[in-house]
């Protein structure tokens, strides 16, 4: 299974090294039942882009809990079948069990530096936003108007 991993470039950075992602479990966002429920409309590709995108706000949390991590979405994309659905904590999202090994992460999604003003607009507001303030979501939907950049497994170091 694809599942979309949130975090921040200093996390990138200490599972690159370490060669695994973890400590498990790890929560991120795939393609399940309740996400094919929410999204009827669209197809595997969509679906996929859609549980990336669930993963890219959850790195606004992580971001918002590390003052000093550059503001840069991070998501990893990673194949592992050690995945206990949770849509019962979100939409889509999912818990990996055990530590992926670094074979296993496909890419990394990441902002580009120019997007660090939105993602740092929406780090700020992102808790006021999860409590249903309405101005903070604008400022948070925003980012979804910033695209991640791909980067495959193998240039992950250059990040």
């Amino acid at each position: 299974m694809r599942v979309y991993l949130p975090a921040t470039l200093p996390l990138l950075r200490g599972w690159a090294a370490a060669q695994t992602v973890g400590p498990a479990p790890v929560t991120g966002y795939a393609v399940t039942a309740a996400l094919r429920e929410w999204y009827t409309a669209g197809d595997a590709e969509e679906l996929e882009y859609a549980a990336q995108r669930l993963a890219a706000d959850a790195a606004l949390r992580l971001l918002a809990a590390d003052a000093d991590a550059a503001r840069r979405r991070v998501v990893l994309a990673v194949d592992t079948e050690a995945v206990r659905v949770r849509d019962d904590l979100a939409t889509g999202a999912v818990e990996v069990t055990t530590e992926p090994a670094w074979h296993q992460v496909d890419a990394a999604l990441v902002d580009e530096e120019e997007s660090e003003g939105v993602v740092t607009a929406a780090v700020a507001a992102v808790d006021d936003a999860d409590l249903g303030d309405e101005d903070a979501q604008f400022v948070v939907d925003e980012t979804q108007g910033v695209e991640l950049l791909w980067w495959a497994a193998q240039e992950i170091a250059e990040l």
